[in-house]
């Protein structure tokens, strides 16, 4: 018996010890130290990072990526990267990624998390009111586009929800169809004489005919939790979420393939709304607030502000009035149609720089 409970014993020792070295063999050899103690990098600035060799191991070669975009690095030693961020780099929260090479040819990967910004500041801007026209005091403002000289609309609130064509000039609405009740309407655009509306967390968004109204289509989100602004360059759509995101999509498939993040030279900006896409700039909305923001669809970068303070105010004021929301470029005059969630009234202004 005595022999018995021995064996047990170290059959036992034998297991812990095993174990030991098998949980020994996952531990990473390496981490990496980001140099300095901040983490955001505007574009254009130098970056230092350290790969720590904790156990010693023979390197043959270590390569740096930000964004699976490779780094060109300076250093001499390959467990130093020193490079400075290009300026086409992406903005906002990524991930730097070393991987580093054994002498028989096996890797590691260790990872950093780090902020890309800006490397400038916003330029300010502000409004001139060319026209007021009137605008339907029931419609909660969520999409506005020119196409073809008509002015569509979206609307939302559960049970309110709905697309239309608007004569701008009379505020008189002449083409209609409503939502079923449990979507929340958001934002449109039209590609390719198809629009496409948006719906805010029902993870699902039309495709209509622009012409007749008849729904076509309807594509599920991905990535992306709601909907929130849309708009296109003419080959790509742009959704944005409420979130610092905002979503490249494939207009064949609907499928996103991508984000870019709004940052300025300090931060990343959320609840970017309504969208439109004027000269090579995405517009949007800043929800609650009295502003717009210009942002760079090929990084993310915040470019402009627009301040649109004192534009309510000149609204008829009502229990249920909302936020500033909806925006439309008409190419013909060069100006653009902005107006409100419950507002009676829509504004033709040109943007000036202050």
């Amino acid at each position: 018996m005595k022999l018995y409970n021995v064996f047990i014993i170290i059959f036992l020792s034998l297991t812990i010890f095993a174990c030991g070295d098998e949980k020994n063999s996952n531990t990473p050899n390496f981490s990496l130290k980001i140099d300095g103690k901040s983490t955001k990098f505007p574009l254009k600035s130098s970056i230092k990072a350290i790969v720590v060799n904790k156990n010693e191991q023979t390197v043959t070669e270590v390569s740096y990526t930000i964004n699976d975009q490779k780094l060109t690095n300076s250093s001499s030693n390959p467990l130093v990267l020193e490079t400075t961020i290009p300026e086409d780099f992406l903005l906002g929260n990524q991930i730097l990624k070393a991987t580093i090479t054994f002498a028989d040819g096996k890797t590691e990967n260790i990872s950093k998390k780090l902020m890309i910004l800006s490397d400038k500041a916003p330029k300010i801007y502000t409004y001139k009111i060319v026209n007021t026209f009137p605008h339907d005091q029931k419609a909660y403002t969520q999409g506005l586009e020119f196409y073809r000289d008509t002015l569509f609309e979206s609307t939302g609130q559960h049970g309110e929800s709905s697309l239309r064509k608007v004569d701008y000039k009379t505020g008189k609405v002449y083409q209609k169809i409503n939502l079923d009740r449990v979507y929340f309407g958001e934002g449109i655009t039209i590609l390719n004489d198809k629009l496409y509306m948006l719906t805010w967390r029902s993870k699902a968004g039309f495709v209509f005919n622009p012409n007749t109204l008849e729904r076509l289509d309807t594509f599920l989100y991905q990535d992306s939790k709601e909907g929130w602004g849309f708009c296109n360059d003419g080959e790509k759509l742009y959704k944005s979420d409420g979130t610092e995101k905002i979503w490249i999509l494939n207009p064949e498939n609907l499928e996103e393939q991508y984000a870019i993040q709004v940052c300025d030279n300090k931060r990343s900006y959320v609840k970017a709304n309504e969208l439109e896409y004027v000269d090579g700039k995405i517009f949007a909305n800043s929800y609650q607030k009295q502003s717009m923001m210009i942002i760079n669809p090929k990084n993310g970068a915040l470019e402009g502000i627009i301040d649109f303070r004192g534009l309510k105010e000149k609204v008829t004021k009502h229990p249920a009035i909302d936020y500033f929301n909806g925006i439309a470029y008409n190419a013909k005059t060069n100006t653009y149609f902005v107006t409100g969630k419950y507002w009676d009234k829509l504004f033709e202004v040109e943007i000036i720089e202050k």
